[in-house]
């Protein structure tokens, strides 16, 4: 394990954090949160940043893969990362899995103290990882990912099990292997399932709490 350096913090404290679908960045990113001052940290969520492809029909836009570097528009995030990095707001879009595309509706975000950006891809883009104070990757085990993405995919994005199904045989499983295992060797931090893991956790809000005390001395 790297062990951070809070000497080399400028002003804002920036961590990757990725891993595979389903693996549990969410609970990771939310967990951390519930253990700290919420109001010093800005969170941007790769899901925001997919490219906007409107121009396509529905039915083009479903066939679309989506767990490819390629579908992210990752000019946009690195842009707004610098951004925040350089103390200025930005419009972060929103995008909506219903329709696979952009909503037209922008959230502003102030810069904070410390700015945590999440998503499968978010350690495989060079530039990007040249951001990052800290870089966390959560590991699960494929069947567990494959279930919590059933779970949600129906659940909450009205998919098909069908097609859940299938796009984990064509697309998730084989994108995983190709971009995002890979991406694991970038990692500072490896973080298991996540379950009972509170040890990596509390090491991560340790790291944020003692980068926010740093910025109000």
């Amino acid at each position: 394990m790297k062990v951070l350096s809070l000497s080399k913090i400028n002003t804002m404290l920036v961590i990757g954090i990725a891993g595979g679908t389903g693996s549990g960045k969410t609970t990771v990113v939310n967990k951390i949160l519930q253990q700290l001052n919420a109001e010093g940290v800005n969170v941007l969520s790769q899901d925001n940043y997919y490219h906007d492809n409107q121009h396509l029909s529905l039915t083009e836009r479903e066939a679309l893969n989506y767990d490819h570097p390629k579908s992210i528009d990752f000019e946009l995030l690195l842009k707004h990362v610098r951004a925040l990095k350089n103390k200025e707001s930005i419009e972060q879009p929103l995008y909506s899995f219903v329709t696979h595309s952009r909503t037209g509706d922008h959230v502003l975000v102030e810069p904070k103290n410390v700015l945590i950006v999440e998503g499968i891809l978010v350690l495989t883009h060079p530039e990007l990882l040249k951001e990052y104070n800290l870089k966390v990757f959560v590991h699960a085990d494929s069947d567990e990912r494959l279930i919590r993405r059933i779970r949600r995919d129906t659940q909450e994005r009205g998919r098909d099990l069908n097609e859940v199904l299938h796009r984990y045989q064509t697309t998730l499983k084989p994108m995983h292997q190709e971009f995002i295992e890979p991406c694991k060797n970038e990692a500072d931090i490896i973080v298991p399932n996540m379950k009972q893991n509170s040890v990596a956790i509390d090491f991560l809000t340790t790291v944020i709490n003692n980068s926010l005390k740093k910025s109000h001395e």
